[in-house]
């Protein structure tokens, strides 16, 4: 597929993110085709860059999360590093920052200062915990701001202590998924107005905004205890088994018919009524339901299953994902200059890719682009600028 065919090729982005959740919103917008240009410090550039596992010179986390995107180190302490920040503004459509609410305003580089010089720009602020707000300058990661908007209180065994959970929920789906639809949606705005936005993500907002759980418990009054409610762990149809060989099944018979061709495909009818048990029925019937299936392997469950249509599915680490039959199929992996990644669901699947960038890879290409001979960059690197 060629660039100009990418559904955002249009599209111009400054990210000044750094780490997870903006540079995933980036991604996203750089699969897609847009041009992301990552402005990064002089001092180092994005932490990411140094995370082992190592695949190269960079870690493999950064190496997957900044592909596509163009790098340009700049110090924004720097009077002509904000002046040349302001310089590609004007021809930005995007921004994405993820400092602390304030900081960009003391660098002269908040919404008011850019929206000026363009706009049409649309200026997307991503924090823990927004941009107002009586918390809005305190610092935070991905478990605390799902601590503090009850969904790590949800997360785990009845009577057993919160779980810390496998993948970053609030960075990603509260963060940097908000990001990228707040985005598109102020791009559409933008078509009927000409005029920009500044998109405030809370991750905590976001969390909040998937707690199913809680928004159950203000309908019916009560509150939902721990790995009791219907989708945490509190009916037996919809729940994790061990299996004979130390492996694990998905069941998420939750409507009847699933449960009826579960029951039988298990060959225990005395729990055929049971699926929807709660409380301390839903334990009992739960042990039945687990004893049962210690029985045999997982992959012994999996072809007694392979034509009924119960929704079941066994539980994969990310080395069998890696080999599933389904995601090869899909064409959801590709490698990049020998480091293996995984495409972004949309993401056409014959895009070209190219390789995260080195530290400053494109720095001079971009000063030049703005007008900026040899001899001003030679002295812009002479005082610390880039």
């Amino acid at each position: 597929m060629n660039a100009d065919e990418l559904w955002l090729s249009d599209l111009k982005v400054l990210d000044l993110s750094r780490l997870l959740p903006g540079p995933f919103c980036t991604l996203m917008l750089a699969d897609m085709g847009a041009d992301v240009l990552k402005i990064e410090s002089t001092t180092g550039g994005d932490y990411a860059r140094y995370y082992p596992p190592m695949a190269g010179e960079y870690g493999a986390f950064f190496a997957g999360i900044n592909r596509n995107k163009r790098s340009m180190t700049l110090n924004l302490k720097e009077e002509t590093g904000v002046y040349v920040l302001q310089k590609l503004v004007e021809e930005a459509d995007i921004l994405v920052e993820s400092f602390r609410p304030g900081v960009m305003d003391r660098l002269c580089l908040g919404y008011e200062t850019l929206s000026d010089i363009n706009e049409g720009l649309i200026y997307c602020s991503i924090s823990g915990y927004g941009q107002i707000g009586p918390m809005k300058g305190k610092a935070g990661h991905d478990l605390n701001y799902m601590a503090r908007a009850g969904l790590l209180e949800q997360n785990g065994r009845h009577g057993e202590s919160p779980v810390v959970p496998g993948f970053q929920l609030a960075d990603i789906a509260g963060g940097a998924l908000y990001a990228a639809v707040g985005i598109l949606a102020a791009l559409h705005k933008r078509e009927r107005t000409g005029k920009g936005a500044h998109v405030d993500i809370s991750m905590t907002d976001g969390a909040l905004s998937f707690h199913l759980p809680m928004h159950s418990s203000l309908a019916a009054g009560q509150p939902q205890e721990r790995g009791r409610g219907m989708l945490t762990g509190g009916l037996p149809c919809y729940n994790v088994y061990e299996t004979k060989d130390g492996k694990y099944l998905s069941v998420g018979s939750l409507e009847p018919k699933f449960w009826m061709g579960f029951v039988q495909v298990i060959d225990a009818p005395e729990v055929a009524g049971e699926g929807m048990n709660a409380g301390e029925q839903g334990e009992e019937t739960r042990a039945q339901v687990a004893e049962v299936l210690r029985q045999k392997t997982l992959e012994e469950w999996l072809s007694l299953f392979e034509e009924a249509d119960v929704c079941v599915e066994p539980v994969r680490s990310p080395a069998e994902v890696l080999e599933d039959e389904l995601f090869k199929a899909r064409e959801m992996f590709f490698d990049i200059a020998g480091v293996h990644q995984t495409r972004t669901p949309l993401t056409p699947k014959d895009r070209e890719h190219t390789a995260a960038p080195g530290l400053g890879e494109h720095t001079e290409e971009v000063l030049e682009g703005l007008g900026y001979g040899a001899e001003e960059v030679g002295a812009m690197k002479d005082e610390g600028v880039i």
